[in-house]
């Protein structure tokens, strides 16, 4: 009977007797199978799949070769067993109604693949916090937990400590044994758009906070009183509102306003999801525009800050500059012989100044 395979040297490919691969393909393909046509050992095809393996260029290419003419996918659960290392990373996400979110998990995941490691998604319905995933976190095998979101109390953060793996962590004011966390400069940012609102002589400020568990919230919130205060402003001039982060909340927390009386000419919103629901509450219900009657600032540079019915002024945290920064603390935490010191690493935020705050002449 000839052979169902043999590795050409003279072609550089594996060839296939077809009959008999097409009574292979009834069942599964195992690397033995993926040896023989290869025409190496067993062992040198576990390691041309395993990332750290020693293994000659030439071979690896042989085995990946016979591998993809057998359509092969190695069963990882042994190097699994014998390492101790999954190389798979939960990445953890919620708020996905929030383009901001969306647009942190796209980058994340794909910075993840260039390092070979693959990506196990869990998403919560908490937008703001981690502590909801923690559960689902206990339940894997994983290398490491990236995130967009934050750690919302000193349990959690001790609990995922012992876990024992680098936790990675947006904008998050909790860090511990394993967690570091890559945050805008929200307090700055907050300053900076006090700063602006004295520019532009606003005398009733309106700070629209997001939920009190929001550690960025409560850091953009913290610096813009900060500014107010050193612009001398008297803080019983500012009025408080808060949301939850939503397009509804901003234009409910407007609608509130308009109830009470208060006609505000500054905003500053905690993001822009809230600031656009703010700006069509501001038209429909007061009957105010931006910027004639008000100013308003967001946070966040989602794409809908660009849109012509807002052209709102916006803080962009740098997604990709955040990205970049959680993949080298967590580069240097895989890479930790003992326990990686926890990291604060601060993004500045750029303000994008568009019509929202662009006083007429």
């Amino acid at each position: 009977m000839p052979p169902a395979w043999y590795y050409s040297p003279a072609w550089g490919k594996p060839v296939i007797n077809r009959d008999l691969q097409e009574q292979a393909a009834i069942r599964a393909v195992t690397s033995i199978d993926v040896a023989r046509l290869a025409g190496v050992s067993q062992s040198a095809v576990s390691r041309a799949f395993s990332p750290d393996a020693s293994i000659s260029p030439r071979t690896k290419q042989k085995v990946l070769a016979a591998a993809a003419s057998l359509g092969y996918r190695p069963n990882r659960i042994p190097a699994i067993m014998l390492s101790g290392r999954s190389y798979m990373v939960g990445v953890v996400i919620g708020g996905l109604e929030n383009p901001f979110y969306a647009t942190a998990l796209e980058r994340l995941a794909t910075a993840l693949r260039e390092r070979g490691l693959q990506v196990l998604l869990m998403y919560v319905d908490d937008a703001l916090t981690l502590d909801s995933a923690l559960d689902q976190l206990l339940s894997y095998r994983i290398d490491a937990v990236v995130t967009s979101l934050a750690i919302g109390s000193k349990t959690v953060a001790r609990a995922l400590s012992q876990l024992q793996i680098p936790v990675v962590c947006f904008n998050s004011s909790l860090v511990g044994p394993w967690i570091s966390t890559v945050n805008s400069n929200n307090h700055g940012a907050g300053v900076a758009a006090a700063r602006l609102m004295v520019e532009r002589c606003v005398a009733r400020p309106v700070w629209l906070a997001g939920p009190g568990k929001n550690a960025a919230s409560r850091a953009r919130g913290e610096g813009f009183c900060q500014g107010l205060q050193e612009a001398g402003m008297c803080m019983t001039g500012l009025t408080r509102l808060r949301g939850d982060d939503t397009y509804d909340s901003g234009y409910d927390a407007i609608t509130r306003l308009w109830k009470r009386g208060i006609r505000p000419n500054g905003i500053f919103s905690s993001n822009d999801m809230m600031a656009c629901g703010a700006i069509d509450a501001l038209r429909e219900r007061m009957g105010l525009i931006c910027p004639r009657d008000v100013i308003i600032l967001g946070y966040d540079n989602i794409p809908q800050a660009g849109w012509r019915s807002y052209d709102l002024t916006s803080f962009d945290q740098h997604t990709d500059r955040m990205v970049t920064g959680a993949m080298e603390l967590l580069d240097e935490a895989l890479l930790a012989k003992d326990s990686p010191l926890p990291r604060t690493h601060v993004v500045d935020a750029q303000l994008i100044e568009r019509g929202s705050t662009t006083l007429p002449d």
